[in-house]
């Protein structure tokens, strides 16, 4: 079916219909996305400039945190101003900017914590071997395919919305574009592009999900034999990285692998993964790992001495 786009815009309900929640709201968003740039920028800034952290794990890091900086650019703006907007309009072309753009840096980082825990497999389960196999050419190609991975599924997933036809309603009940809101609208039959959806960004979750707990399942198995001050160190960086993976994935599989249906659940759902785990993961990492808190101390003194010249 060829595409018909007589709508031209799309209209946001938001959050909430309450001038006084939207005030509050914008107060608390303005405030969670300030701390989401600072926080992991932090991350990256103290990445790239100790010289204590050049292991692959904090490579990966770093990229972890920028990727969480754009992925939480890409719905945290736009919200937080038009909960002072009468009108909560944006364009059809910006819609599907939106959904590339989350697709994107969504799927990105699905790949980028899959690395990570395959990361910490080969560092715990063939520590002889992990200078070798993760060298700085294979840290490299992995976070290159983690990219490319993040594209390759953002280009299926705008590629099924963008052929939709779009000729009547225009109201979305969210407060940034997504696919399954924008099946709503479509006038036309969506069940098979609805599957296919599911099939593209549901199955990817799920897999990923199931790799990186199957990863760590091998991972506790190992340790068995290690003694107990290393099953503890080893354990407080695997568990940084699976709290960060629950909170990714639970929402998004949640959100992504049903049927093409809304729920009135979904916005609640959709905060906590475009908002909250993005802000939750520099104050994971720093919090669960000594290197990572001198690291970030060592930098605000230098930052301190310099300023004090």
């Amino acid at each position: 079916m060829a595409k018909t786009h007589n709508v031209t815009e799309f209209i946001f309900l938001g959050l909430s219909s309450n001038p006084e929640v939207q005030k509050a709201c914008f107060v608390i968003f303005l405030l969670l996305y300030t701390a989401i740039v600072l926080g992991n920028f932090l991350i990256v800034l103290t990445v790239m400039s100790s010289r204590s952290l050049g292991s692959p794990m904090y490579f990966f890091l770093g990229y972890l945190s920028f990727v969480e900086i754009c992925y939480a650019s890409t719905t945290a703006p736009r919200l937080i101003s038009d909960l002072l907007a009468e009108r909560k309009a944006i364009p059809l072309w910006g819609c599907m900017t939106q959904v590339f753009f989350i697709h994107l840096f969504g799927g990105t980082e699905i790949f980028l914590l899959t690395v990570m825990a395959y990361d910490r497999y080969v560092a715990i389960c063939k520590p002889l071997s992990y200078t070798t196999i993760m060298n700085r050419q294979a840290c490299a190609v992995l976070v290159g395919t983690a990219w490319v991975g993040g594209f390759v599924h953002s280009l299926a997933q705008i590629l099924l919305v963008f052929r939709l036809p779009f000729c009547g309603p225009n109201v979305i009940d969210h407060y940034f574009c997504d696919v399954l809101p924008l099946l709503k609208l479509a006038c036309s039959d969506t069940v098979l592009i609805g599957l296919l959806i599911v099939a593209n960004g549901g199955t990817l979750s799920v897999t990923s999900f199931v790799v990186l707990l199957a990863s760590y399942v091998v991972i506790l198995l190992h340790l068995r034999t290690w003694s107990s001050a290393g099953r503890r160190k080893a354990l407080s960086t695997c568990g940084a990285h699976v709290t960060v993976v629950t909170l990714f994935f639970g929402p998004c599989i949640f959100i992504y692998l049903r049927p093409s249906t809304t729920l009135s659940a979904d916005k609640t759902v959709a905060v906590f993964y475009t908002v909250i785990t993005p802000l939750l993961n520099p104050v994971i990492y720093s919090l669960r790992n000594a290197e990572v808190k001198k690291a970030v101390k060592r930098l605000w003194i230098r930052a301190m001495k310099a300023e004090e010249r």
